[in-house]
């Protein structure tokens, strides 16, 4: 029943926030691209030449719905959307700069979402831990706890790897390993007071 009553409260964000989109538009592929299917994760090539609809800029990457449904398409193809690729980078791994803190590690993780929700996984709630430790051979190793909306979401091994890479990108961090839990099960009560805002729930 609990994860039913997450489910239902999971699909009645996706529907509010299918009403406040007005920055659809619809493109004609460039090329072929790999596109990953929301929610079940699984790879699909789209073809050139199919029409897509972009729903969402986040993160860099792209949101679109086909006639077969919706899909995930990585910054790096941005070009077969005939967009840019402005995904950021902190790009501040020098031996000069100051070491990441756990705080700056949560902030950057800010520049991550889930696919179907335009609220970034911090504000939505999907960041339970953040910690960093001194491991021998290792060096200093980032661990990150991260939830999903709702269990059997295909897309976390996604958003774990987007999670990874947003972290090994600071200064200081060496390593970082990335779980998927479950414990305490999300609710929208953990939104943050900014992504209730962007969603329309306050």
């Amino acid at each position: 029943m609990l994860w039913t009553s997450v489910r239902m409260s999971v699909s009645t964000l996706i529907l509010s926030l299918k009403e406040m989109t007005s920055t659809q538009e619809d493109v004609t592929l460039t090329r072929d691209v790999i596109a990953t299917l929301i929610p079940h994760g699984e790879e699909f090539t789209l073809g050139s030449g199919e029409k897509v609809t972009i729903t969402h800029r986040l993160g860099g990457n792209f949101t679109v719905m086909t006639l077969q449904g919706m899909y995930r398409i990585a910054a790096r193809d941005a070009d077969a959307l005939g967009e840019v690729n402005n995904s950021s980078s902190v790009n501040d791994k020098t031996a000069n700069a100051k070491p990441a803190s756990e705080d700056e590690i949560k902030e950057n993780l800010k520049s991550v979402f889930d696919p179907e929700i335009p609220v970034n996984v911090v504000d939505l709630g999907l960041i339970y831990r953040v910690e960093i430790e001194e491991i021998q051979d290792r060096g200093r190793v980032a661990f990150v706890d991260l939830t999903l909306t709702a269990p059997g979401c295909g897309m976390g091994p996604v958003i774990a790897d987007d999670v990874k890479g947003k972290v090994l990108e600071l200064s200081g961090v060496d390593d970082a390993e990335v779980e998927i839990v479950w414990d305490p099960p999300w609710t929208q009560d953990m939104i943050s007071e900014e992504g209730k805002m962007e969603l329309g729930l306050i």
